[in-house]
């Protein structure tokens, strides 16, 4: 690994070329970005990853897609169908510790890009592939995205209200989260090469990643026999009472709490009552058991939906919360974004594009006292070409400069 880049990096000189695009794959790749990592992203000269433009903005100016997914990153632009393109790739290959791609199957491999030939390039490379389907998979030849994954992942099959059709959840865990299960096993992976000194290939696939964040859905199956309902915004783990969404003042879209007591025990339920003004429900035998909770749950919803109407989801939410009973608004992305705890935390930051101006985006979430890693914002098409290549491979301007006369770059 190249040791230069400043210590206070959680992943100082380790060089990622990422030949990914959309979220999966940028998704991971940014990840290690923001743990320090050299992240070079190759792109082809004739537009780059088609994420920048996904979005409804003229020609030639970057989505607020690419920004969201692709800071802290590198851009360098290669064409991969030139022998010379192909061969600076292969040349980076050689200086990089991980390779990581998400094309369609089979791409990378008709590229001449593919594991055999890295890992014989450099024995040491860790090589990581986020696919819709698995390699062995009846269907790994065909295509996906978030949703696709969420489907045939079981996501879709435990979301939504009981009686209704299966509902796509509003997060893209289908990109992003298998994009953050690549990251891990690329960690997990170079923790192992300093022991071995052998790189290893990464495969993840959006339909296997989905099981894993569904496991909950298993355990009721193992007990009832049957697949993972639907339960609305409730638990899938069992009934309880009260468990779920609350209206509040004004009536807003989004003006909701959802309330929670555990089923473990009465505490949280005896605190509810006393913050309802109605301390005797604790011992009120349509309420004092989980069983009764349940068996009474419409009436119980009526007591607390009259409650949470008389105040907005804010006051509703620090009143239940300072009382010790697990509740949270309902906050859109709007009230997120312009929270100023978010943003003093550093959760969201602003970052000064140089075609889009002021962009305030979510950050690294994860705070780690020894790893300082400034927020910089996604690069325009190639704008990294001359510095990547003169750091990674020693190349001159002129050299440079030489590649893009040939259309290599």
């Amino acid at each position: 690994m190249n040791t230069t880049i400043g210590a206070e990096r959680a992943l100082a000189g380790v060089r990622v070329l990422d030949l990914t695009q959309f979220e999966a794959g940028p998704s991971c790749t940014e990840a290690l970005a923001w743990l320090g990592a050299d992240v070079v992203k190759v792109e082809n000269p004739k537009g780059g990853d088609q994420g920048r433009f996904a979005g409804s903005d003229p020609e030639g100016r970057d989505s607020h897609y690419f920004l969201l997914f692709n800071a802290n990153k590198k851009s360098i632009t290669a064409n991969l169908k030139s022998e010379k393109g192909l061969e600076l790739v292969k040349r980076m290959a050689a200086e990089a510790d991980i390779f990581i791609e998400n094309f369609g199957p089979g791409v990378i491999d008709r590229l001449g890009l593919g594991y055999d030939v890295l890992q014989a390039i450099n024995p040491g490379i860790i090589y990581a592939q986020v696919k819709g389907y698995a390699e062995g998979s009846p269907y790994e030849d065909y295509l996906s995205f978030d949703m696709i994954g969420q489907s045939v992942g079981g996501v879709m099959s435990i979301t939504g209200e009981a009686d209704g059709p299966p509902i796509k959840p509003g997060a893209t865990i289908g990109d992003t989260g298998t994009g953050m299960l690549a990251a891990i096993s690329i960690l997990g992976a170079l923790y192992q090469r300093r022991e071995t000194g052998r790189g290893q290939r990464i495969q993840v696939a959006m339909q296997d990643a989905m099981i894993q964040y569904t496991r909950i859905a298993y355990s009721v199956m193992a007990q009832t026999g049957k697949p993972g309902p639907r339960t609305g915004a409730k638990v899938i783990t069992g009934a309880n009472a009260p468990s779920g969404l609350y209206p509040c003042a004004p009536g807003g879209p989004n003006d909701y709490v959802y309330i929670y007591t555990t089923r473990a025990a009465n505490h949280q339920w005896v605190r509810l009552c006393n913050v309802l003004g109605r301390d005797e429900l604790a011992e009120d035998p349509r309420f004092a058991t989980p069983v009764s909770r349940m068996e009474n749950e419409a009436e119980l919803d009526a007591m607390l939906t009259e409650w949470s109407m008389g105040r907005d989801k804010r006051e509703a939410m620090e009143t239940l919360g300072a009382a010790g009973i697990p509740a949270g608004a309902v906050f859109d992305t709007a009230e997120l974004q312009a929270d100023e705890n978010l943003e003093a935390r550093g959760i969201f930051q602003t970052v000064q594009h140089p075609t889009r101006g002021d962009f305030k985006m979510p950050a690294w979430p994860v705070k780690m006292s020894a790893n300082e890693v400034p927020l910089e914002p996604a690069p325009l098409l190639g704008e990294h070409s001359e510095s990547v290549l003169g750091d990674w491979l020693g190349l001159s301007a002129a050299d440079v400069a030489g590649l893009k006369d040939d259309g290599a770059i």
